[in-house]
């Protein structure tokens, strides 16, 4: 596969690959074909003009993700109407709508990677040996430019969320 980054991320200290490249504030935000649910897609372009809090979560029903897709449906109210928060996962559409049902979220968007891995390949967030995204944050302004981006090294470990919500908020 093209653009394999060995060891860039762990699990647990256990090396992982990453697929596609690492991206940097400044950059242009790779477009993407993502999941809405099993028929409907969404990519960067139904998100135009909009301020982009990207929050990439391996799986939704683990501890760190939920606790992460909480903090950032909670923050959502305090942003302003031209922020968008999306939580990016592999888990499917089906799973993703019942853990919002049961958890009360409904301020942040939710986005399946499943079937083509669109999203982890453009923004360097397929981790080759799971099949998962990595934990990561990406924000993007209003006209699709990288305003702020962290790849966690350690997939167990959570976000610098202020410092993700510092970025949404320099941008309003």
């Amino acid at each position: 596969m093209a653009n394999e980054r060995t060891g860039a991320a762990t699990l647990k200290g256990n090396p992982l690959t990453l697929v596609g490249p690492e991206l940097k504030v400044g950059d242009k935000a790779p477009d993407f074909t993502v999941n809405k649910n099993l028929l409907e897609t969404a990519s960067l372009k139904d998100f135009a003009g909009k301020v982009k809090l990207i929050s990439v979560v391996p799986s939704i029903d683990t501890g760190v993700c939920d606790a992460q897709t909480r903090r950032f449906n909670e923050e959502a109210s305090k942003l302003g109407d031209n922020v968008v928060i999306l939580t990016i996962s592999t888990d499917l559409p089906m799973a993703q709508g019942r853990w919002c049902g049961a958890a009360g979220v409904e301020k942040v968007t939710m986005l399946s990677d499943y079937k083509n891995v669109s999203f982890g390949d453009a923004y360097g967030v397929h981790i080759k040996e799971l099949r998962l995204l990595m934990r990561s944050i990406f924000v993007i302004d209003a006209n699709d430019n990288i305003a702020y981006v962290e790849y966690l090294k350690e997939m167990t470990e959570h976000p610098n969320y202020e410092a993700a919500l510092e970025a949404v908020r320099a941008l309003q």
